[in-house]
C-alpha cells in the first residue's frame, strides 16, 4: 500500500540523474509520458543563456520514428505537404502533414539519413497514423522515442561549446544539415536545428551515453555561460522566434473534438510548406488546391505588437466595434526586444487586409485581483527575433 507510484506513472529521461540535481526549484513538466524540468532556477536566467550564452535542454520526450525501405522517400513525400523529392542525405527538413480534408495533423522535422532511411521527430504520437498512411509503400516504421536520448544546445556560444565538446568542425554545418561524430568513444548525431530562433544544434545519441554527454557538455561550456533550460524558458524563446506549437497555437486534427477547431496550413501561417506543384500526390492535396483556388481560408495566425508591458495571455482580440475577431494563443513581454508580443489566431480579413485598429482585452493579476486592460495592437511579422548568427556559415566561434 505504501509503494511509490510516481516513477511508474511518468517515465524518466536518460538525463534525469543530471537534470534532477540541477533543478533547484523542483518544478517539473509532464511531456509525452515523461517528466522533464519546467524551471531549473529562474526562467529569466535560462532564457538569458539562450540569447547570450549556451542553453541545454532535454529533448528526449519528442516522438521519434525510423522509416526505412526502398520506397521510404516516396512515402515521406506522400505523407507531407512539402516537396522532399530532392532532399539530400544528411539534411533535415521542417514539414507539416494533413488529413485528406486538408487539416493539419502535426508538424515536425524529417531527417534524411540516406535515400532509404528517414527519421521523423514530432510532438504528437503518430505511430498509428504513419502505419495507416504507409499502406502499399512496404516501408518499415518503428517508434524509437525511448531508444534515443536528445539534447538541444542553443545560443550564440553553442558552436564554441560543441567544438570544446569534440565536434571539431561543427561550425561548417549549414542550417538543417547534420553530421555524425565519435566523441569520447560513443556516436553522436549533431543537427543544426532548434526551436529557439537562434544559433543552435540538437544532439542525438544512445541513452547509455546520456550522462557522459551531459557532463562533457557542461564542462565544455563552463566558460561560455552554459546553463540548463526548462520548458518555461523554451516557451519564451520560441514565441520570440514566432514558432508554432501543437496544442497551443493549433490543435492536431487527430485530437480536435469538433471539425471547427481544425486548421489548414494556410490558417496557421504554414502555407509556405504547401507545395501544390510537386509532381507526386500528398495527403490532402486536392482539398488544399480547392482552398487556395476558392480563397476559402477563414483564419490566419499572426504576430501582434501590443501597447504596454502586460502580456496578453489568452486575451480575446477585438476590432474597433468591439466585435470578437480572434484570440491570443501565446504571449510574453520580450526581455531582448523590450516589446509586448503575442501570437494570435484571427478571423480574416483581419491579419491580412486589416492590420490596425484592433485591441486585446488583458486581465492582469494585481494583489489578488484582476485588472482589465484594453490595449491597442497591430499585426506584425510573426518572426519577432531573427539574429544573423542563426543562419551564418561558418557559425560564430568564440
Amino acid at each position: 500500500m505504501n509503494k511509490d507510484l510516481r516513477e511508474e506513472a511518468l517515465k524518466l529521461t536518460p538525463f534525469h540523474s543530471r537534470t534532477s540535481l540541477a533543478c533547484r526549484t523542483n518544478t517539473w513538466y509532464r511531456w509525452a509520458g515523461y517528466t522533464v524540468v519546467a524551471e531549473y532556477s529562474t526562467t529569466e536566467l535560462e532564457y538569458t543563456a539562450t540569447r547570450n550564452g549556451t542553453s541545454v535542454m532535454d529533448l528526449t520526450p519528442m516522438y521519434k520514428y525510423d522509416i526505412k525501405g526502398e520506397r521510404a522517400k516516396q512515402f515521406m513525400n506522400y505523407l507531407v505537404t512539402r516537396d522532399l523529392s530532392k532532399m539530400k542525405d544528411n539534411t533535415v527538413a521542417y514539414v507539416i502533414w494533413c488529413n485528406e480534408d486538408g487539416k493539419v495533423v502535426d508538424d515536425g522535422t524529417v531527417f534524411c539519413m540516406n535515400q532509404n532511411e528517414f527519421k521523423l521527430c514530432c510532438a504528437v504520437r503518430m505511430l498509428t497514423w504513419l502505419k495507416d498512411s504507409a499502406e502499399g509503400f512496404e516501408v518499415d516504421i518503428k517508434e524509437v522515442t525511448d531508444e534515443t536520448a536528445a539534447l538541444s544546445v542553443q545560443g550564440p556560444t553553442s558552436c564554441s561549446t560543441l567544438k570544446n565538446y569534440g565536434a571539431s568542425d561543427v561550425e561548417t554545418l549549414k542550417p538543417f544539415e547534420m553530421k555524425k561524430y565519435s566523441i569520447d568513444g560513443y556516436e553522436v548525431l549533431v543537427s543544426r536545428t532548434g526551436f529557439t530562433g537562434d544559433l543552435g544544434y540538437e544532439l542525438w545519441t544512445d541513452p547509455k551515453n546520456a550522462e557522459a554527454m551531459w557532463d562533457s557538455l557542461m564542462e565544455a561550456g563552463k566558460h561560455l555561460k552554459i546553463r540548463p533550460m526548462g520548458m518555461y524558458g523554451l516557451e519564451m524563446v520560441r514565441i520570440e522566434a514566432g514558432f508554432i506549437q501543437t496544442g497551443t497555437d493549433f490543435v492536431s486534427s487527430e485530437h480536435a473534438l469538433r471539425p471547427v477547431r481544425m486548421r489548414s496550413p494556410y490558417e496557421i501561417g504554414m502555407g509556405w510548406l504547401v507545395h501544390l506543384n510537386k509532381e507526386d500526390y500528398f495527403v490532402g492535396k486536392r482539398t488544399l488546391i480547392k482552398e487556395k483556388e476558392n480563397s476559402t481560408t477563414e483564419r490566419v495566425l499572426v504576430g501582434l505588437d501590443i501597447d504596454g508591458d502586460k502580456p496578453a495571455h489568452g486575451a480575446v482580440v477585438y476590432n474597433k466595434k468591439k466585435e470578437d475577431i480572434g484570440i491570443v494563443t501565446a504571449a510574453i513581454w520580450s526581455p531582448t526586444l523590450k516589446r509586448n508580443i503575442a501570437i494570435a489566431s484571427l478571423k480574416r480579413p483581419y491579419g491580412v487586409k486589416i492590420k490596425e485598429d484592433i485591441f486585446v482585452e488583458i486581465y492582469h493579476p494585481e494583489e489578488l485581483e484582476y485588472r482589465k486592460i484594453w490595449a491597442t495592437c497591430k499585426v506584425v511579422k510573426r518572426q519577432f527575433y531573427t539574429p544573423e548568427r542563426r543562419n551564418a556559415v561558418p557559425a560564430e566561434v568564440y
